[in-house]
């Protein structure tokens, strides 16, 4: 099958995958493997060739990211289950002060969603986020509004969480890691500060039911005492921030040019899987014994959470690596001489694709890998290459991956059930926050792209 006969079935394609995850409930992992072998054999590929292509995009994208996304998920289950991540948080809440609660709960909901799911971070952090709440007066939607924008923000936009380490590894920027990373802060900042408006403007006029009659005992430093005793605020933040900086600095000596054994040593420093390794025997500190349970349940508990997302992400490099073997690329050749199609404005493409299928399924992760696979072949026909064009591209990919968070999003029930809102008012809270906080990463990508590519 060739020309828009082609591009017929991949878009049909994926909009098997939509239905099939959201009206059928079926798994992404066999959505997406039904449809690179849907999309192989009605697309005329030899039979033989089919099998190849899944097999060898699912075990190619394993090869670059997949160790990186299962240390990742231990050093998150490690923070989580350590006491780390509530260290973080008041450490953060002392910096900032308590006189501005909503701010500080932005910022430790950033913080914790790099190595936690934002999800898990949310649960952990709601008792917290209440007795703040509580302490400085404000209202608790105001607080849900803060800790739900700043996790879901560094969620879909900064590594080592696994959407942009997949989305990296399928537009061929794996290597870029560092700089990814470094553009997804810079990209985060402006979508966590919107986010922090919309909790001020917006939700502290939300009033929860019963919240004027909320009679906990519960307060700030009770919950902190309960947890017991926890880890240095040293040994919390070195798991994340070493990783980060041996990354950056690695991607700093491959782009200055530097030579010679000690940069060849921080080089392999730097490379993300080893990088992510020693985020994990850093996060063995924060073990408060060496025993079955912690060295083996949780670590466990870590592979068993990575499990889906390596599926879901090996999936999506099996599809992207069946559309790259049809002729798909030959018919979208064009596309590099329409002005439209290059620079910039490229970015909309994987933005409203990553929109449109967050919107109709619900993951934000499940949309990264499948927006990534499919705008992959794009990239060489429209000359987009190189650390910082990719890296953009990773982002306008997560931009579009955060509209919008609504009924068909487990994220959207968590913040619900958790903050005690109706539905009409999460859609309110939540939905319209995710709207806005990826429109404002989207523009900023898009500034970012006009001054530096």
């Amino acid at each position: 099958m060739e020309g828009f006969g082609l591009l017929v079935l991949i878009v049909l394609g994926v909009l098997f995958i939509i239905f099939a995850t959201a009206k059928w409930k079926l798994h992404p992992f066999i959505s997406l493997i039904l449809a690179s072998f849907g999309i192989g054999l009605f697309g005329g590929l030899p039979l033989m060739d089919v099998v190849e292509a899944v097999n060898g995009g699912f075990g190619g994208l394993m090869g670059g990211i997949g160790l990186v996304i299962v240390f990742g998920t231990i050093i998150g289950i490690i923070l989580e289950k350590s006491g780390a991540a509530l260290r973080m948080a008041e450490v953060i809440l002392r910096i900032v002060g308590e006189k501005r609660p909503q701010l500080a709960m932005s910022l430790i909901g950033s913080i914790v969603s790099v190595p936690v799911f934002c999800d898990s971070g949310y649960v952990i952090l709601s008792s917290l986020k209440k007795a703040l709440a509580k302490k400085a007066k404000v209202a608790v939607a105001s607080m849900a509004i803060a800790l739900a924008t700043g996790l879901f923000a560094t969620h879909t936009l900064v590594p080592p969480t696994p959407g942009p380490i997949a989305a990296a590894g399928n537009i061929g920027a794996e290597n870029y890691l560092g700089t990814i990373i470094l553009i997804g802060v810079v990209v985060a900042i402006p979508t966590i500060i919107m986010g922090y408006i919309w909790s001020v403007k917006v939700g502290t006029k939300i009033k929860i039911e019963g919240e004027a009659d909320d009679q906990s005992p519960y307060d700030y430093q009770t919950i902190i005492d309960q947890f017991g005793e926890m880890p240095s605020a040293a040994k919390s933040f070195m798991p994340i921030v070493v990783p980060i900086l041996l990354i950056g600095f690695g991607s700093v000596i491959t782009f200055a040019g530097w030579s010679g054994t000690i940069f060849d040593i921080f080089l392999f420093l730097g490379s993300p899987v080893v990088a992510l390794l020693a985020g994990v025997l850093f996060a063995f500190l924060l073990l408060p014994k060496f025993d079955e349970e912690t060295l083996s349940e949780w670590i466990g508990m870590g592979i068993k959470e990575a499990a889906p997302i390596l599926l879901i992400t090996g999936a999506g490099g099996a599809f992207g690596n069946v559309i790259s073997s049809t002729s798909v690329a030959e018919y979208i050749q064009g596309f590099g001489d329409n002005a439209f199609f290059t620079g910039a404005m490229f970015l909309l493409i994987p933005f409203l694709i990553a929109a449109g299928l967050k919107s109709a399924q619900g993951s934000s992760t499940a949309a990264i890998v499948i927006t990534s696979t499919l705008v992959a072949p794009l990239l060489m026909e429209v000359s987009i290459s190189g650390a910082v064009p990719l890296a953009l591209v990773v982002m306008a990919i997560g931009a579009g991956a955060m509209v919008v968070s609504h009924v068909n999003d487990s994220y959207f029930w968590v913040v619900k059930e958790f903050s005690g809102m109706s539905v009409t008012q999460a859609y309110k809270a939540q939905t319209a926050a995710t709207l806005l906080q990826g429109i404002v990463a989207f523009v900023f990508t898009f500034i970012l792209w006009i001054l530096f590519v």
